[in-house]
């Protein structure tokens, strides 16, 4: 039997009236209520003293604090920030190991197992379960982050910050999800991930299956009947300003075009920083790198590496640029009121994955929910505000940078409150350091599938549980970091607890049910397309034909969960 819906909403800290669920305030999951009923008090006062300083550095520096979060792919802990560690992996980031010494390393930084939701999630404050994006989407996805989520761009947006997004973007190729039409003012971005870069002549004579990409470089197939199903008008990436009009930017298959966008990112990232400091204007920058292509570096440059990892050659390169960053910000006089945050959006592609992505501290990669795929590196500094050599040991997920990122530009009030917002404000932990955090769990998603929970701790594999009797799905990572170890009768204290926990999880769920993503034809509306592209954004098959089905319709259909990460699980 259900609960009724007045409890639930009492658990969401919402309230009743003529049958329908209102907010009072933001609303998060059931887990957060737990801690603040405990701690709300001592939350509430230290709050009154964070806002005192929030003012006091507002008014020494004339405006909010400017925002850049960097962020980039793949990257286990310990890849970054730790010179130590990289002096036998085959290269050095020192730009990112100075940083790390000029202000916090987060040693619990939680993201999404993979790509797509782990950049929904930092867009949106949400899990991307609630929103549809948990697939990995290639060339042609027909889908996207919907226009009735509400990113950080917009939220800042209300309160006159200037917003950019230079980089990878992968929330989709349909028009609702374009950067430019989820709140930020300029943007250049790319739709997919890095798999594309193989979609060129060079990979079609390398790595990709004969014929799958260019069936032209083949002697012909007779039996090759549907030659059109190919993704040829896919696009490299795309840009434009809010509200204007959506251009490509480069045209596949030229290689070069995709080598040039790194550099473009950073570049336009720079200007507009720049731009928006000498107006003295807040502002708040995404800049996400791509980090190189799956064929690795362009063929006429040269390795910087021993290594030679995909993940390695991009690393260098990403830390000279942040080099720059750091130094550009010190000329243009905003150094001291701008909050840098470098980070990955999950941890390393190693099943199937590119040369040089490797478990390093902890077990597992990219599509696993074991802590090698969800804990990443994560470095923030800022000078004067957040102390200097600091190492942080409380949990953290990527999507609080959402909720603190609203409260230190002041704008909260725009967060929407009409639906669960996973992130905590943790401007506690920016501000006043180790032990801090407002939170001690994490729920963790594969796909659709709730997959484990961590509480402090401890951590429970929902994903591997045995139908009655427990198995051994109970983790201990401070003795058991690398989760080797699984634990049945030593962990049954903590059944109990996990089990509420979940229950209590999807409680809420039944109160603010998950939507899914926007779905239609890709690429509409880009100016002056390419006719691949113009292709790719109609239906292949006219809908006037004879055909026993819709074309149309079909694409509402395709399943938002293909199981496309199961390749990258160690427990397929």
């Amino acid at each position: 039997m259900k609960p009724p819906l007045s409890t639930l909403a009492a658990c969401a800290g919402v309230v009743l009236s003529g049958g329908a669920v209102l907010a009072k305030e933001i609303i998060h999951d059931a887990e957060y209520y737990v801690l603040e009923a405990q701690h709300g008090e001592k939350w509430a006062e230290q709050d009154k003293a964070i806002q005192e300083k929030l003012a006091a550095l507002e008014k020494k520096h004339g405006s909010k604090p400017n925002i850049i979060h960097v962020m980039w792919d793949d990257t286990p802990v310990g890849e970054i920030g730790i010179p130590h560690l990289q002096k036998n992996r085959g290269f050095e980031t020192p730009h990112m190991n100075q940083f790390a010494t000029q202000g916090a390393y987060f040693t619990r930084m939680y993201t999404e197992p993979s790509c797509t939701p782990s950049r929904a999630a930092c867009l949106t404050g949400r899990h991307a379960v609630r929103n549809g994006m948990y697939n990995v989407g290639f060339p042609y996805e027909y889908g996207g982050l919907a226009a009735e989520e509400v990113t950080i761009a917009e939220v800042l947006s209300e309160v006159g910050y200037a917003t950019a997004f230079y980089g990878k973007a992968h929330q989709g190729d349909v028009e609702q999800s374009y950067m430019n039409n989820q709140g930020f003012d300029d943007a250049l971005w790319t739709p997919y991930n890095q798999v594309p870069s193989l979609y060129v002549a060079r990979g079609q004579r390398g790595p990709l299956m004969p014929t799958v990409m260019y069936p032209e470089m083949f002697p012909e197939d007779p039996y090759d009947m549907d030659k059109g199903w190919r993704p040829r008008g896919f696009i490299w990436a795309l840009e434009g300003k809010k509200g204007g009009p959506v251009k490509e930017f480069g045209t596949p298959p030229d290689e070069k075009d995709y080598y040039r966008l790194e550099r473009e990112f950073f570049d336009r990232t720079v200007a507009f920083m720049k731009k928006n400091a000498a107006a003295e204007k807040p502002f708040y920058i995404a800049w996400w790198p791509q980090i190189n292509s799956f064929l690795n570096i362009a063929p006429e440059d040269k390795p910087k590496t021993l290594s030679y990892g995909v993940l390695q050659e991009g690393l260098v390169r990403i830390d000279e640029m942040v080099g720059e960053l750091m130094a550009e910000l010190e000329k243009a006089g905003v150094d001291d009121n701008t909050l840098v945050i470098l980070m990955a959006d999950n941890g390393p592609m190693t099943h199937d994955g590119p040369p040089g992505m490797v478990e390093h501290i902890y077990r597992g990669g990219k599509g696993d929910y074991w802590e090698g795929a969800l804990r990443v590196p994560c470095l923030a500094r800022w000078p004067g505000v957040i102390e200097e050599r600091s190492i942080i040991g409380d949990i953290v997920h990527e999507t609080d940078l959402y909720t603190t990122f609203a409260n230190l530009a002041g704008a909260k009030e725009y967060i929407p409150t009409d639906r669960i917002v996973d992130g905590i404000d943790q401007t506690a932990l920016l501000l006043e350091g180790d032990t801090h955090s407002r939170r001690d769990y994490v729920f963790v998603y594969t796909g659709d599938e709730l997959a484990a929970t961590v509480k402090g701790r401890f951590k429970k594999r929902w994903a591997d549980a045995k139908k009655g009797l427990s198995g051994p799905e109970f983790y201990d990572l401070y003795n058991d970091p690398r989760e080797v170890s699984g634990q049945m009768l030593p962990g049954f204290p903590a059944k109990g607890m996990f089990n509420i926990m979940k229950v209590r999880h999807l409680m809420m769920k039944e109160v603010y049910p998950d939507k899914g993503q926007a779905r239609d034809f890709p690429f509409k509306n880009v100016a002056d397309a390419r006719p691949e592209v113009k292709a790719a954004s109609e239906p292949r098959i006219a809908p006037d034909k004879d055909i026993p089905f819709d074309p149309r319709e079909a694409i509402m259909q395709v399943p938002e969960w293909e199981n496309l990460d199961s390749s990258w699980s160690v427990g397929r």
